[in-house]
């Protein structure tokens, strides 16, 4: 008799950010883990409005030429 071990998937929606972080380095072949970690997005990244006059536009500007210099 042959048994077959079935792996039952966790709730990803359930998880927080970090344990669905912690199953994706543990099991980096589950694309579906993956999926769910990319769409959740990260919540610490700065969040730029899009601009809507000229003086927005510099504004913007300004802002993606200090994050090119300082990289």
């Amino acid at each position: 008799m042959v048994k077959v071990a079935l792996m039952i998937k966790p709730d990803f929606s359930k998880m927080t950010r970090q344990e669905l972080r912690t199953y994706v380095l543990a099991h980096r072949e589950d694309d579906e883990a993956i999926e769910a970690l990319i769409k959740r997005g990260n919540p610490n990244i700065p969040k730029y409005r899009l601009p809507k006059t000229e003086e927005d536009l510099r504004e913007m500007e300004e802002i993606l030429k200090g994050k090119l210099g300082s990289s």
